[in-house]
C-alpha cells in the first residue's frame, strides 16, 4: 500500500500558523508561558488551538518527554497527537498524552510499593469492580435483593472517592433513601478496600487517589515529576474534580508553565463531581495568570449565538464571554408552542420530513432533551411515521429494563399464563433464582385461575423466599381492588407506589430517571381508558399497541445510522453538533428541572440549555407543551425562554394543511 505524506501550511519545514490560526488562537500559541486560563467558546477551534500549541512548543525545542497533555478521553488525546505529528511531519516519540487515569497508571506502575502495592497490579474495570463488589456481599452475608446492588454502590463509592467530600455528609445529602443499610454499606466498603489490596488489584478510581497520596506522602518523588513537565496543557478543565485539580496543581508546581483550556459555560457535570470552582477560581490560586478568550464561531449563525449569549448572560458565576460568528446570516431561532407532548411529537416529526425533503440529510438533524424520558412520545411518533432514528441517550424506551419490569406486571394482570412474565418479576424477589421462579409457576399454571392460585403455593420455598413471597402475594391481592383493565395507568401507580421504586433504588444508579420513565410510561397509559362496553379493555389496547411499536422497530432494525435522525440527551451531545437541532420540553421543571428549582442548580441548567443550543449550525427549535396530555396541568415554558428578549427569536404558530 502506498503512503502520501501531506503536510500542511509548511515553508522551509516551518508551519504558517497564521494561515490556519485566528489572532484570537495565534495569541495562545505564541504565549512564552507562565500559568495560563484559555476559555475556549463553543465552536471556537479549542482543539486546533491545543494541538498548535503543542506543535509550537516543540517546533521550539522543548523535549516531547517534558510536555504533558490531559485530556478526558483517550479519543481526544489520540486526536491531537496525530494532529501534531501531521503538523511537524514526524511522530512526537515521548511526549506524554491521554487521560488523567492514563497518565496516573504511568505513574503507579512505577512506584505502586510506595501506595501498598506490589508490582504488576491488575486495573479493575467497572464490570470487575461489580463482581468484586458482589463477592465482598455474599462474604458479608448481605447479597439480599433488598440490599443495594453492587452497581449502587460503586456508584456511591466513586462520588465519595472523587469528590472528598466526607461520607457521612455525601450520604445525607444524596443517598438518605438508603439510610437503613448505612452500616453495612461501610462495612462493604471496608472489606472492598482490603480485598483489593490483597488481590493486588486497583479499580478506576485508585488511579487518581493514589497518585494524590503518592504525591502528598512523598514530596521528593512529586518533586521529580514537577519538574520533569516543562509544560502542562489540560483540555475540558471545567470537567475536572477536585482530584484532577488537585493533580494539576502539584504537577505544575516547578515550572508553573500551565495552560488550562476550557469553558466555564459548558460546566454541565456536577453530577459526577466535577466543579465549576475549579476554573472559575483558577485566576485566584494563579493570580499572575494570563486570560485568554477565544469566542470566535465557526459552528453557528449570528442569530443562533445571539440567543445562546443572551440565555447564557443570565449566570452571575461566570468568565464573560459574547460569541461571535463567522457563517452568514440564517433564521432566528424559533420558539414553539405546542399542545402538549403528542402535538409536539406530531410537529417535530412532520418538520423533519419536510427538512428532508428540502435536502437535509436525517443524520444532520438532532432531537435533543434533558431527561431520556422526554423522548418516548417522540420515539413511538417516529417509529409510527417510520422515520428512522438512532438513540444515543441509552436504550430505546421500550427496551430498557425497568420499562419491561412494568410490563411484566401489566401482561400476567392480561394474561395470566403469560410464563415468561411471571418469571420475570418472581425473579425481582429476594430469595428467588430461576429454580424456584419455576418451581412457582408450575404450580400455579396447572390451575383455572394462576393469580389466585399465588395463596396456595407453599412448597419449593427457601426460607430466604418465603417471606417476600408473602409481601408478593399480598401486592397481587391488592391489585384486584383496581380497575386495571379499565384503568392500565391506575395499576402502573400500585406497583410503582408498592414496591417497585425501592427496587429501582436499591438496584441502579440512575434510579431518579427510571423512576421518571415509568411516571412517562403512567401519562401515557391514562390516554388508554374503557368502561366495559367496548370490545377490547384499556389495558389489552395499551399491551397490543406497544408490543407492535416494538415490532415495527425490530424490523427497521437494519436501517444505517448514517441515514438516522439522533435523539440525545443534552449531556450527551456535548462536543457535537448539527445543521438543525430541536431542543423539547422546554418546560419550568423540565428544563430547569424541579431538582434544580429546589436547590441552587438553575445556573448549570441554564448552561445545559446554552450547551443545547449552541449544537445548532443554521436551525435551532426551541419547543415547549401547554400541558402533558391536553387535560392534566398546565405547564410554563421555561425560564429559559420567558427570560429572553423576545427580538432574539421568532415565536411560530402551527398551521395544520388538511388535503
Amino acid at each position: 500500500m502506498k503512503r502520501l505524506r501531506i503536510q500542511p501550511y509548511l515553508t522551509d519545514g516551518k508551519i504558517q500558523y497564521d494561515k490556519v490560526l485566528n489572532p484570537e488562537q495565534l495569541e495562545v500559541v505564541f504565549c512564552p508561558g507562565g500559568p495560563m486560563l484559555v476559555l475556549a467558546g463553543a465552536g471556537t477551534g479549542k482543539t486546533t488551538t491545543v494541538t498548535y500549541r503543542v506543535a509550537r512548543l516543540l517546533e521550539q525545542g522543548v523535549p516531547s518527554g517534558a510536555i504533558l497533555l490531559l485530556t478526558f478521553t483517550n479519543k481526544a488525546a489520540r486526536e491531537m497527537m496525530q494532529r501534531v505529528e501531521m503538523l511537524l511531519g514526524r511522530k512526537p516519540t515521548g511526549l506524554w498524552g491521554g487521560t488523567f487515569h492514563h497518565i496516573g497508571n504511568l505513574i503507579l506502575r512505577r512506584h505502586a510499593s510506595m501506595v501498598g502495592y506490589k508490582e504488576g497490579f491488575t486495573i479493575l474495570d467497572r464490570e470487575d469492580q461489580k463482581e468484586l463488589l458482589d463477592s465482598c456481599l455474599a462474604e458479608l452475608k448481605l447479597e439480599d435483593k433488598l440490599f443495594p446492588k453492587p452497581a449502587v454502590l460503586a456508584e456511591i463509592l466513586s462520588l465519595h472517592r472523587n469528590t472528598l467530600v466526607d461520607f457521612d455528609e455525601l450520604f445525607a445529602q444524596r443517598f438518605i433513601h438508603l439510610q437503613e443499610f448505612y452500616d453495612d454499606i461501610k462495612r462493604v466498603f471496608s472489606l472492598y478496600a482490603m480485598r483489593k489490596t490483597t488481590l493486588n488489584m486497583m479499580d478506576f478510581d485508585d488511579l487518581l487517589h493514589k497518585l494524590l497520596e503518592l504525591f502528598k506522602e512523598h514530596d521528593e518523588l512529586r518533586q521529580f515529576y514537577s519538574s520533569r513537565f516543562l509544560h502542562i496543557l489540560v483540555d475540558e478543565y471545567q470537567d475536572t474534580n477536585l482530584i484532577q485539580s488537585e493533580m494539576v496543581d502539584l504537577l505544575g508546581a516547578a515550572h508553573r508553565n500551565l495552560m488550562v483550556v476550557g469553558d466555564d459555560a459548558q460546566s454541565i457535570y456536577s453530577f459526577r463531581g466535577a466543579r465549576i470552582e475549579n476554573i472559575l477560581g483558577f485566576p485566584e490560586r494563579y493570580p499572575d495568570c494570563r486570560i485568554f478568550k477565544l469566542t470566535t464561531n465557526y459552528r453557528s449563525t449570528p442569530e443562533i449565538l445571539r440567543f445562546s449569549n443572551a440565555s447564557i448572560a443570565h449566570n452571575e458565576n461566570q468568565f464573560e464571554k459574547r460569541l461571535k460568528a463567522i457563517r452568514p446570516s440564517g433564521e432566528k431561532p424559533m420558539v414553539v408552542e405546542l399542545q402538549d407532548l403528542y402535538e409536539q411529537a406530531s410537529f417535530v416529526a412532520s418538520r423533519v420530513i419536510e427538512l428532508s425533503k428540502e435536502g437535509v440529510e436525517l443524520n444532520e438533524i438532532a432531537i435533543l432533551y434533558r431527561s431520556h424520558y422526554q423522548s418516548m412520545e417522540l420515539q413511538m411518533e417516529f417509529q409510527r411515521r417510520g422515520i428512522p432514528f438512532e438513540v444515543r441517550s441509552g436504550l430505546r424506551f421500550f427496551e430498557q429494563a425497568h420499562i419491561k419490569d412494568i410490563l411484566a406486571y401489566l401482561k400476567v394482570l392480561h394474561n395470566p399464563y403469560d410464563e415468561l412474565s411471571w418469571k420475570r418479576i418472581l425473579k425481582m424477589l429476594p430469595g428467588v433464582g430461576n429454580v424456584i421462579a419455576s418451581r412457582i409457576w408450575d404450580e400455579i399454571s396447572k390451575t383455572s385461575s394462576p393469580l389466585d392460585a399465588l395463596e396456595s403455593v407453599k412448597k419449593g420455598l427457601t426460607k430466604k423466599a418465603q417471606e417476600s413471597f408473602r409481601v408478593f402475594v399480598s401486592l397481587m391481592k391488592g391489585v384486584k381492588a383496581i380497575d386495571y383493565r379499565g384503568h392500565p395507568a391506575e395499576a402502573i401507580s400500585y406497583f410503582l407506589d408498592n414496591g417497585y421504586e425501592g427496587y429501582l433504588y436499591n438496584t441502579y444508579p440512575n434510579a431518579g430517571q427510571r423512576y421518571e420513565d415509568i411516571v412517562q410510561l403512567m401519562r401515557y397509559a391514562e390516554r388508554y381508558t374503557s368502561d366495559g362496553s367496548s370490545t377490547y379493555n384499556a389495558l389489552e389496547l395499551l399491551l397490543s399497541d406497544l408490543t407492535l411499536e416494538s415490532i415495527s422497530y425490530a424490523e427497521e432494525g437494519d436501517l444505517e445510522a448514517s441515514r438516522a435522525v439522533v435523539f440525545s440527551s443534552v449531556h450527551q451531545a456535548k462536543g457535537l453538533e448539527w445543521k438543525v437541532v430541536f431542543v423539547v420540553g422546554v418546560n419550568d421543571g423540565r428544563f430547569p428541572s424541579k431538582k434544580a428549582l429546589q436547590t441552587e442548580g438553575v445556573e448549570e441548567e441554564r448552561r445545559l440549555f446554552y450547551v443545547a443550543c449552541t449544537r445548532a449550525m443554521q436551525e435551532l427549535y426551541i419547543c415547549y407543551t401547554l400541558t402533558d396530555d391536553g387535560y392534566s396541568n398546565i405547564l410554563k415554558p421555561s425560564r429559559f425562554i420567558t427570560e429572553l428578549p423576545e427580538e432574539v427569536y421568532e415565536r411560530v404558530e402551527i398551521e395544520y394543511e388538511y388535503s
